[in-house]
């Protein structure tokens, strides 16, 4: 009888897989059904596998289906040379800039490199890294377990169902993100551009594309929530942070959570609330002299941070934590540890303090980040702040940039040389408010969101 059940529920796996309805999208002869867009690399139809060649001067080139798609499941398989970047648009879109067809939207990565983000979803010519994957430790944290194998056939598989977008690289599940910025658009396979001359003619490979657009949902892998989720609709929050603890720090319309730093109310003038954006306007460029500070309406003591931030050209502003708003009575900010937010290449700032540590990300005046930080300029980034009692860590758009330990003598001496250095305890509080920061310069924040630990 068992054998029976077996038996049967073989067949009906067999069946259901059949079922699945798969469309091609290359015949293995010829690239109809698809058009070049962007810049001058060359793709080609040979052995059954569209191979595009890398062609210096010449920026980035995507080969797009002509044909547009919402929900779907798409499998291929991909190969790369060395020292080449890769991708597969989905969801994309095109426009003119300056009489050049330019491709943005939604990317499977195909990176090669050391850094090893293949499987994570960049918004080309757009927003940047939605999921750099470096949180996801089976993809990318050790050789021996990263999804990736280079110099070999890759499978990869992309599913959007909704606001769903996911992506696994030969069977290992790899980004989990939620968007509703673009809801369909055509697929594109990218060959990137490059900068050096040795790389002319190197390949990317792709073999064994097909599209599933029927009942996506049916088939579509059950929820992993074991690899971390990405939830990049703005001021919400998905039901796996409801679930794991996560609070929206800003609603997206009210100031509730909120108030001036020395008042009791949020400030009459200097911010503003836009299309889900809270905004320092700009004045004089002086600290805390226009609307002033904001702080949240209780403290906190250990807990995740996260604020997207974005600078306009020259602005400086800052994040904040273990603030006590009654400790400075007289000009200028409150004080607190700071996770500055600068544009390091405009503002003078950047080049005062000591080995860089007042430049974006750095703990304003005490520890600098590091020059290769992510940052996206003329778009959001992501800021985080961990604090597990005296650990604390900076993070920039998925990337660990700086990490510290408070209340201890190494942090006492550090403090004992910064601008710091007369205030009580600086840092060693057990608890504070959180702080956005009003510079005198605009600056927009959205998707505040906290985890208490």
């Amino acid at each position: 009888m068992k054998k029976i059940f077996l038996t049967i529920a073989l067949i009906l796996s067999v069946s259901t897989a059949f079922a699945q309805d798969w469309t091609p999208l290359f015949n293995g002869k010829n690239l109809k059904g698809w058009q070049k867009m962007g810049g001058n690399a060359t793709f080609k139809a040979e052995n059954g596998a569209i191979v595009g060649y890398s062609t210096m001067n010449t920026p980035n080139t995507f080969l797009c289906t002509t044909e547009n798609y919402g929900d779907f499941i798409l499998e291929f398989e991909f190969k790369v040379d060395d020292s080449m970047n890769s991708g597969v648009q989905f969801r994309s879109q095109s426009r003119v800039d300056d009489g050049n067809t330019r491709v943005y939207g939604y990317q499977f990565e195909i990176d090669p490199s050391p850094r090893g983000w293949t499987g994570g979803i960049y918004d080309e010519a757009r927003r940047g890294w939605l999921n750099a994957v470096t949180m996801n430790k089976a993809a990318v944290d050790h050789p021996d377990s990263k999804a990736f194998r280079n110099g070999i056939w890759n499978s990869a598989r992309i599913e959007c169902v909704g606001t769903s977008i996911r992506t696994w690289v030969n069977g290992i599940p790899v980004s989990d993100i939620l968007d509703d910025m673009t809801m369909k658009g055509f697929i594109a396979l990218q060959v990137h551009q490059i900068g050096d001359e040795a790389n002319a003619g190197k390949t990317v490979a792709w073999r064994n594309l097909r599209i599933c657009t029927k009942d996506v949902e049916k088939y579509a892998t059950p929820e992993n929530t074991c690899i971390p989720q990405v939830n990049c609709i703005a001021n919400t929050l998905s039901e796996r942070e409801v679930a794991d603890g996560w609070k929206l720090l800003w609603d997206g319309k009210t100031t509730n959570g909120w108030r001036g730093a020395r008042l009791d109310d949020f400030p009459k003038k200097g911010w503003k609330i836009e299309d889900g954006i809270l905004k320092v306007m700009p004045s004089d460029g002086a600290e805390s002299a226009n609307g002033g500070d904001i702080v949240t309406t209780r403290t906190y003591k250990n807990f995740i941070l996260k604020v997207d931030f974005q600078i306009t050209d020259g602005a400086n502003s800052g994040i904040k934590y273990f603030v006590d708003p009654a400790e400075n009575k007289g000009a200028g900010s409150a004080i607190g540890c700071e996770f500055q937010i600068l544009d390091d290449q405009r503002h003078p700032d950047a080049k005062l303090g000591v080995n860089g540590n007042r430049t974006l990300g750095s703990l304003y005046d005490l520890i600098p980040a590091p020059t290769d930080k992510p940052f996206y300029r003329g778009g959001f980034s992501t800021a985080m702040i961990v604090v597990e009692g005296n650990h604390v860590e900076h993070w920039l758009n998925g990337v660990k940039i700086i990490e510290y330990e408070r209340n201890t003598q190494e942090w006492n001496a550090l403090v004992a040389y910064s601008k710091y250095k007369n205030w009580n305890n600086f840092g060693n509080h057990e608890e504070g408010n959180i702080l956005l920061q009003d510079h005198g310069d605009e600056v927009w924040f959205k998707n505040i969101k906290i985890k208490e630990l």
